[in-house]
């Protein structure tokens, strides 16, 4: 393998059709420019390879066009406007549970219809991104961020303006499908731009917009219901202009972070301007047809799902840990309300609990952070479950403190205290499980990640539909008891993963062959035999 003459740039005769090796131009820039009256042009700035008769399109050393050499001020613009919108999302979930009793009222519907209408939202979460988040890594992430926050914005308008209770259920379905982009593909941008030891400072901001943004979105609406002039109408009219602010911005700040898709765009340019088609970009070889991609897009979670251990494991451990939360959005207000006759305001305000829980749980994976970079160069991706080991531990805990402590004789101070405890631990738990699924699985990681997202969200669809049943058979304590010992039993799974990853991923064939993949771009002048 060779690399072809003509590497930074090259002149074609425009006229000429017949395949000719360009001549070389130093320092040519990136554009496109008619010269010498017509009979040459500047084509675009990029390097190729010489392999087997054509002329592979790689990215150059420092080439600003690929992602990962964006500038700091460019990656930290695209990072926080989409974790902006991840917050959005994650406040919309929430903070409808604050308008149950306006809702009732106003459209003549039962709890459990109102409930359904929280419980569906998540369908879409654990649905969606196995199909968006591969077709993700075919076809780019922006134009996926750009429709999903637009026509989210439209769902919140259909909420607000709904007639009836089944109005309501289809917006929430139809928002929470538009909605996971915001879940399922964050991540990944997220691997495209940041490599591996500068992950985690990004990772724990787009876990601190999801967690925070689940207790700050109750606790505003909280106040909103308890207003007569306002209630659940104006708590969704108020998501569809904040996500709306959000939405001008992202148009002009985000752009394609998919290193293959950028690659393969500026190889069609090659071709167009050449009128030379030996100009390719790898992921354009031996391309499926379209049908063939749309299964492949949509399986490839479910296979890393059912196929790879490291998947599994954390997919089963932070669905619990998933549903567990939503089990408690849904119950938290009524338990107060209960025990210590809080109103719909004050009840909003526990839900401070999460957001302080997750500033807590982000202060903790700095740490973490500095644990990872001493330990990596011996420990691989499993330096980032340091902490996690830790948060395993104080889960169960601040679940127990929570369910024991929530009595008339103890004041309610202490079972928020708990509330907090139980919510650091779960935001270091799914911080580390995004980071370590990314780092682990680079260029899949917004597959491996919508396979995790599949079982997170589905428990947590599930785990609201029987809250009220469960509290009511088991009272609050003791179903919060359940939970407690179900995640005790949970604890050594970090810990195997620990001291066993490296091996697992060894034996992993999807493993071995995105290291290959890594290997490759890394030395993409490295000779075949």
């Amino acid at each position: 393998m060779t690399r072809h003459e003509g590497d930074p740039a090259f002149r074609v005769p425009a006229i000429k059709r017949e395949h000719q090796v360009p001549e070389f131009i130093a320092g040519a820039p990136f554009h496109n420019e008619e010269m010498d009256k017509g009979t040459s042009k500047i084509i675009s700035r990029a390097p190729t390879v010489l392999e087997d008769g054509s002329f592979y399109v790689v990215f150059e050393d420092g080439d600003m066009r690929n992602p990962v050499n964006f500038s700091p001020t460019r990656k930290w613009a695209i990072t926080i406007n989409a974790c902006v919108f991840t917050s959005i999302v994650a406040a919309a979930v929430s903070s409808y549970t604050m308008g149950y009793s306006s809702m009732i009222r106003d459209l003549n519907c039962t709890l459990f219809q109102a409930t359904l209408g929280f419980s569906v939202y998540t369908i879409g979460f654990a649905l969606v991104p196995l199909v968006t988040s591969s077709f993700s890594e075919e076809f780019g992430r922006f134009p996926f961020y750009i429709v999903s926050s637009f026509m989210f914005v439209l769902t919140e308008i259909m909420i607000a303006l709904a007639p009836n209770i089944q109005t309501v259920i289809v917006a929430r379905a139809v928002g929470g499908c538009f909605g996971s982009t915001g879940a399922a593909l964050v991540a990944g941008s997220i691997a495209d731009i940041w490599l591996p030891h500068q992950r985690g400072f990004p990772m724990s901001l787009f876990a601190l917009a999801v967690i925070a943004s689940s207790g700050l979105g109750p606790m505003v609406a909280g106040w909103i219901e308890a207003n007569p002039s306002l209630q659940w109408r104006w708590i969704h009219w108020i998501h569809a202009i904040v996500s709306g602010a959000c939405y001008i911005p992202m148009i002009f700040v985000l752009t394609e972070t998919r290193p293959t898709v950028i690659l393969a765009r500026i190889a069609r340019q090659a071709r167009k301007d050449t009128e030379d088609d030996r100009y390719r970009a790898r992921s354009e070889i031996d391309k499926p047809c379209f049908m063939s991609m749309v299964a492949t897009s949509c399986t490839r979670p479910l296979i890393l799902l059912f196929t790879e251990p490291i998947v599994q494991g954390f997919s089963l451990w932070i669905s619990f840990v998933w549903g567990v939360l939503f089990f408690l959005l849904d119950s938290v207000s009524s338990e107060f309300k209960d025990i210590y006759g809080f109103g719909v305001g004050e009840t909003g305000s526990v839900f401070v609990t999460i957001a302080i829980g997750s500033l807590l749980g982000y202060l903790a994976n700095i740490y973490g952070e500095r644990l990872y970079k001493k330990h990596v160069h011996r420990k691989g991706p499993e330096a980032r479950l340091y902490i996690a080991c830790v948060a395993s531990i104080f889960f169960p805990i601040g679940m127990l403190i929570f369910a024991w402590t929530a009595r008339e004789d103890i004041l309610w101070i202490v079972p928020m205290i708990g509330l907090t405890l139980f919510m650091t631990s779960a935001f270091i738990l799914y911080q580390v499980v995004f980071i370590y699924l990314a780092d682990c699985y680079g260029p899949y990681a917004s597959s491996a990640l919508a396979g995790q997202s599949l079982c997170r969200n589905t428990l947590a669809t599930v785990f609201p539909l029987y809250t009220s049943r469960m509290n009511d058979l088991l009272t609050y304590k003791w179903a919060g008891t359940v939970f407690a010992l179900i995640a005790a039993i949970m604890i050594p799974i970090p810990y195997i993963f620990f001291f066993y990853g490296s091996r697992m991923r060894k034996c992993s064939p999807v493993s071995r062959n995105i290291l290959e993949i890594e290997v490759e771009q890394k030395n993409p002048d490295s000779e075949k035999s």
